[in-house]
């Protein structure tokens, strides 16, 4: 067997990317790491290795690169041709979607790409949608946002497993791409743009790498990869650790949050910003919230503070910033919502508490509790056999093995989208309530369940996501209950 087939079955199995029976589509640009990655895993499902099946490929045209992304374009097609694979094609506009959204044009094609693959992977009946990050794309990742100044979650990279994208070349390097698209004479397009160091992260790839390897370490790519994964690992303990505290010390109400500042200020600084960060976006309305932000509300919260206070009626603030304004009486920190004059106040409340799994939590703004048990389905057993499996109502079985943990109970945001039980697409959460006839007052006041990655599990009492829907095959599930309160 070939190292980098090698390489890819070790990962395939130790973050259980692919699953027996699993049928998986491939992204496709063309390039040396996606062609690899298609015939890479065809191999590796001709030999049986994983009991998986290549279904067919995929590929966007952005439209960035004139004729070249047509040229790529017809590559795909002729090597999907020659594999005698179904290849599912779309073109877009990457730079007027990104005119049009106000942001990056590699910004509105990642959003593109990932709505493509949703696409592709339900006309391709595919469970998951293989793409060919490798170990040096996550290297560079971390430096790019290192240099952002993003902190562990966002140095933590790319995950192995994101809901249904898999990345099998992880924990391979481009070097092993290459040599096996040598060793088996494989063609492949060659990206003009990618040596365009006008682009941050090609100018992380060609001068800011290759300079860390001659000057400070050869193996610098694996020192970065491994930050990356300690980063990941870090931010998931301290977001889970932060979500604990905030249970303890913060109080949600429809218009506002309260923090009782003594009890906070006793926790870690990494889980005291924690808190203040998500208690900030809630109050802001889920704006972004960044360090500046969240030390400004720190320093707030310990000026002045005496002890014992001097009077528990005593007011300070306020503080303004980006969407919420902060306000100190006496011990406790009062985070509000700021709505400018011609902004009509929501009418809906604003709701975000962390769950732990297994765990609980009240929403009084949903008079209600929910809860989460983990549970093993019984050797030789079936999942419906052991518990009802239903749709709609106040408790459900979900898949439990993908849930990125700790999950969150919120209300909705602008955006939402899922895919409801027993549907083929995503549809807008807007839609999903129309369609089942949830009357505007109460849509605002329904607990959805996500993930930490943001993914909707549960809309509560009426749909769970065809994304964590049981299987025969699953053999791990989370039982999540609605309760009143």
């Amino acid at each position: 067997m070939h190292p980098l087939l090698t390489t890819v079955h070790r990962t395939i199995r130790r973050y259980g990317l692919i699953q027996p029976g699993t049928r998986v589509a491939v992204a496709l640009s063309g390039g040396a790491d996606s062609v690899a990655l298609v015939h890479v895993l065809r191999e590796l499902a001709e030999n049986n290795s994983g009991g998986f099946h290549v279904v067919g490929v995929c590929h966007l045209n952005h439209r960035l690169r004139a004729a070249d992304s047509d040229e790529d374009e017809a590559f795909c097609r002729a090597l999907a041709a020659r594999l005698s694979l179904p290849i599912e094609v779309e073109s877009v506009d990457a730079r007027a979607l990104a005119r049009d959204a106000a942001v990056s044009v590699e910004h509105a094609a990642h959003d593109a790409r990932e709505a493509f693959f949703v696409r592709a992977a339900e006309r391709l009946n595919a469970g998951a949608v293989a793409v060919a990050h490798t170990r040096n794309d996550q290297a560079e990742t971390f430096l790019l946002r290192l240099l952002r100044g993003a902190g562990p979650r966002g140095l933590g990279g790319m995950h192995p497993k994101s809901g249904t994208v898999i990345r099998p070349f992880i924990e391979a390097s481009r070097e092993e791409v290459r040599n096996f698209l040598r060793d088996r004479g494989v063609e492949h397009r060659e990206d003009a743009s990618n040596a365009d160091v006008g682009i941050p992260r090609n100018r992380i790839r060609h001068e800011l790498i290759p300079f860390l390897e001659a000057r400070f370490s050869p193996g610098i790519v694996e020192v970065l990869d491994r930050e990356a994964t300690i980063a990941r690992d870090d931010a998931e303990f301290l977001d889970a650790a932060a979500a604990a505290v905030a249970r303890r010390v913060a109080v949600r109400h429809p218009d506002r949050v309260e923090i009782a500042i003594r009890p906070l200020l006793d926790e870690p600084p990494a889980v005291v910003r924690r808190v203040l960060r998500d208690a900030q976006r809630f109050a802001s309305g889920g704006k972004f919230v960044g360090f500046e932000a969240v030390q400004a509300v720190l320093a707030f919260a310990v000026s002045n503070f005496t002890e014992p206070a001097t009077s528990k009626r005593a007011k300070a603030g306020p503080l303004d910033l980006p969407g919420h304004r902060v306000h100190r009486l006496g011990e406790t920190l009062v985070l509000t919502r700021r709505v400018g004059r011609s902004v009509a106040r929501p009418a809906d409340p604003h709701f975000c508490y962390g769950l732990d799994v297994p765990g609980a939590v009240n929403v009084p703004e949903a008079a209600c509790a929910i809860s989460a048990e983990p549970q093993t389905v019984p050797s030789g057993e079936s999942v419906g056999a052991t518990w009802p499996l239903v749709g709609r109502g106040d408790e459900v079985v979900v898949e439990g093995r993908d849930l990125a943990r700790p999950l969150v109970v919120r209300s909705r945001e602008a955006g939402d989208a899922f895919r409801p039980l027993g549907f083929r697409g995503r549809k807008t959460l807007q839609d999903f309530f129309v369609d089942a006839k949830v009357q505007r007052e109460k849509r605002g006041r329904i607990p959805i369940v996500v993930d930490a990655e943001g993914r909707i599990i549960w809309v509560a009492g009426l749909s769970v996501s065809e994304d964590f829907r049981v299987t025969d095959r699953t053999k791990a599930v989370v039982i999540l209950k609605r309760r009143p309160a």
